[in-house]
């Protein structure tokens, strides 16, 4: 409850929504309003919110999903020790993943920065990319600056 940023993202049923996020994905609750169908979830230094449609507040004119997969065009980035728990936890619950694991180095600057990630939908088709950090290198074959004219 300190970051700056935190999704909230309206779920069609909140109890299956956080059994995902806490028995599969291994996030913590740290608290929720059941007569609202609210959650206040934490994985490590990742908080979101979680809301049912229909209870509580719903934002009306056009702003709630309507059909799956919700939130489409975004995706969250997790940061995580190691994404292999997740990977094994996920398998052993017969999740399968939207993106398969894959290794990339993303360019920032002159080095290049390392994540290895995968993305799992949540039971509304919310995206969730997990990855943990490979750490950074030099930028392969780049070109020296050239002088504008």
């Amino acid at each position: 409850m300190s970051n700056a940023l935190v999704p909230e993202f309206s779920v069609s049923d909140w109890r299956n929504s956080k059994r995902f996020y806490c028995q599969i994905l291994g996030f913590e609750c740290v608290y929720e309003r059941s007569e609202e169908g609210f959650c206040y979830l934490k994985l490590g230094e990742a908080e979101l919110m979680i809301d049912q449609i229909g209870e509580g507040r719903t934002f009306e004119g056009g702003h709630q999903p309507t059909g799956y997969p919700f939130g489409k065009g975004v995706n969250v980035q997790i940061l995580v020790p190691s994404i292999t728990p997740l990977i094994n936890s996920l398998s052993q619950h017969g999740v399968g993943l939207f993106l398969p694991v894959e290794e990339r180095w993303y360019r920032v600057e002159a080095v290049e920065s390392g994540n290895r990630q995968f993305i799992v939908a949540d039971p509304d088709g919310y995206l969730l990319r997990f990855y943990q950090h490979l750490g950074t290198r030099k930028v392969k074959n780049s070109e020296p600056d050239t002088p504008h004219r």
